[in-house]
């Protein structure tokens, strides 16, 4: 008898990587697929198709974390900490706003870390359902909105959470979070507030003239977001086996962001 999703775990799964002829030297990060044994037959599922991911128990993890060794959520938590206890500030102390939130890897890790309070963020149903099957416990609260235009019913929740911590892993760069959804979650940041980001190394080099590279220089030069860590690690391997690079950032937000330099992330982005 074939065992139904919902009932499958990461230990289940048999997940396939591309065979070495049909990967492409040229294949981009967001095209990158596996194929998946589930109860009824093989399926490829793309690696930005998160909404798929999350729906099939244990394949986020077996796919990103246990085949391709992916390690941002540990060396955000490490950095954060070393950050921290060099401002002579406890774990305790941070209200944290998890962009981008996903099955929440990152808030276990903030969780396990000592921080105070989480909430998590993100546009799809699918990461709560996600959240709650895999980490329930870890937010106090998840909003599932789109942050380029969130609902009156759910700023509050985000306005009055008082977030002094912004993270978000893995999920700036392609897309996925445009610059306004970020400014929106950086500006319920409190002033003085940490932010917590990984990005693709490709992504902050002067030949990237992205909305979202645009914007974050911008911000950068301006003084709204002070730099404190620039460390670059492997966040992962890609399905060819080469590693992949990022850069994980730990910053104060020292300002808010203007409306013309979204206005010019965006006109840019679209």
């Amino acid at each position: 008898m074939s065992t139904p999703t919902s009932d499958l775990h990461a230990d289940d799964l048999v997940v396939r990587m591309p065979q070495a002829e049909a990967r492409a030297d040229d294949l981009d990060q967001d095209q990158e697929w596996c194929e998946v044994e589930l109860p009824d037959g093989t399926e490829r599922v793309r690696f930005h198709d998160y909404d798929r991911l999350f729906s099939i128990p244990g394949l986020y993890e077996r796919l990103f974390y246990t085949e391709l060794q992916c390690d941002s959520p540990t060396v955000v938590r490490t950095l954060l900490e070393t950050s921290l206890r060099e401002a002579g500030l406890r774990p305790s102390t941070l209200r944290v706003l998890d962009l981008g939130a996903g099955n929440g890897m990152v808030g276990e890790e903030l969780q396990a870390m000592g921080a105070s309070a989480l909430i998590g963020v993100d546009i799809l149903p699918e990461a709560e359902m996600a959240a709650e099957r895999d980490r329930p416990g870890v937010y106090d609260d998840y909003v599932v909105c789109d942050l380029t235009a969130p609902g009156a019913d759910e700023i509050p929740a985000l306005r009055d959470f008082r977030a002094n911590l912004l993270t978000t892993v893995a999920a700036l760069g392609f897309g996925d979070i445009p610059p306004r959804a970020f400014a929106t979650a950086f500006g319920y940041v409190a002033e003085d507030g940490w932010v917590a980001m990984t990005i693709k190394d490709d992504f902050l080099t002067s030949d990237d003239d992205s909305g979202f590279s645009r914007l974050i220089k911008r911000m950068h030069a301006e003084g709204a977001l002070e730099l404190e860590v620039d460390h670059r690690y492997q966040h992962r391997l890609a399905v060819s086996g080469e590693p992949l690079h990022y850069h994980a950032y730990i910053a104060r937000k020292r300002g808010e962001i203007q409306a013309e330099w979204l206005d010019e992330a965006e006109l840019v982005s679209a």
